[in-house]
């Protein structure tokens, strides 16, 4: 009969044999296992380097190429745009590169009308209703809603309303009262869906530059695109525009510019507008636009024609 010393016995012989086998197994995979995750090690702290050091060039060269835009724009840019009356139109997903673009049009020489911030609250699918009925009570006897699209849509409606006072009428149309253009944009102001720059517009303009972004990825993201899209084709319909936005895909007023065979006769786009780059080329882009009566898709995105336009003469 098997006694208990017996099982103790056989016990301790098997962890006795499984402490020997670890330590021996240890002892015969240590040196060849941890050279290899030395190496690997090593390798990888290599690799992270290497693309550091990648990365802080590029950005020294992104730095550079940003310096030589500027100065460039110092050459090339003064006078082109001496006389012309230009507003800017700055969309709420455009807002961080909106002062960039205005400064480049100053240097142009471009008078500038004003600046008019439309807030989210003008491309919010939820008030379109409202945006419908602003546009009649904010009407004027020079700012009349004759003429105004019909069809409903409120940023539309509403767009071209705005456009009829922030820019220059057809020839042979009387103009816009100053009076009038205060009140309009006073009804609009206070109602929370756009903000002017020293609550002023000087007067009218010959020629708009939209300050756009990227495309909207909320649940509304295809109706606020689309009344992007609205707000400057019935700015298109009053005088010269240029869109100056960033990037040119996903459904943004860059994209959908490009992609249609129409507008993209009439509307200039810029699709790196955030760069200095880029609002050197959105001034360059007007200038050919008052100049030639010609429009251009530039930029470093999809369907751009090329970098700039054609600099003046």
């Amino acid at each position: 009969m098997i006694n208990f010393r017996y099982h103790v016995v056989s016990l301790t012989a098997v962890f006795l044999a499984l402490a020997i086998g670890l330590v021996v197994g240890t002892a015969a995979l240590n040196g060849p296992v941890a050279d290899s995750l030395k190496q690997q090690v090593t390798g990888l702290r290599k690799d992270n380097q290497q693309w550091r050091q990648q990365v802080a060039s590029m950005e020294k060269q992104l730095g550079l190429e940003e310096e030589f835009a500027e100065e460039m724009s110092q050459v090339v840019l003064p006078g082109t745009l001496a006389g012309r009356r230009v507003v800017v139109l700055s969309l709420p997903n455009g807002r961080d590169h909106t002062e960039g673009v205005l400064k480049k049009l100053q240097l142009a020489g471009a008078t500038i009308t004003g600046r008019v911030d439309l807030q989210d609250k003008f491309i919010n699918p939820d008030n379109n209703s409202n945006l419908l009925e602003l546009a009649v009570t904010a009407a004027r006897p020079t700012a009349q809603t004759t003429g105004l699209p019909g069809n409903g849509h409120g940023v539309e409606t509403s767009s071209a309303l705005l456009a009829s006072v922030l820019l220059d009428r057809a020839q042979g149309t009387a103009p816009v009262s100053d009076a009038d253009r205060r009140a309009v944009l006073a009804a609009y102001n206070n109602a929370g869906y756009l903000t002017t720059d020293n609550n002023k517009v000087t007067g009218p303009a010959e020629a708009v530059v939209v300050v756009s972004g990227q495309p909207y990825v909320d649940k509304d993201s295809e109706k606020r695109d689309e009344s992007v899209v609205k707000i400057a084709e019935q700015f298109d319909r009053t005088g010269s525009i240029v869109v100056g936005g960033n990037g040119s895909a996903g459904g943004n007023v860059v994209s959908v510019v490009r992609g249609d065979p129409v507008l993209s006769q009439t509307i200039s786009t810029v699709d790196n507008a955030n760069t200095v780059q880029g609002q050197l080329v959105t001034s360059l882009a007007l200038v050919q636009q008052l100049v030639e009566k010609k429009a251009g898709q530039y930029g470093v995105g999809d369907n751009a024609a090329s970098l700039l336009p054609r600099l003046p003469q």
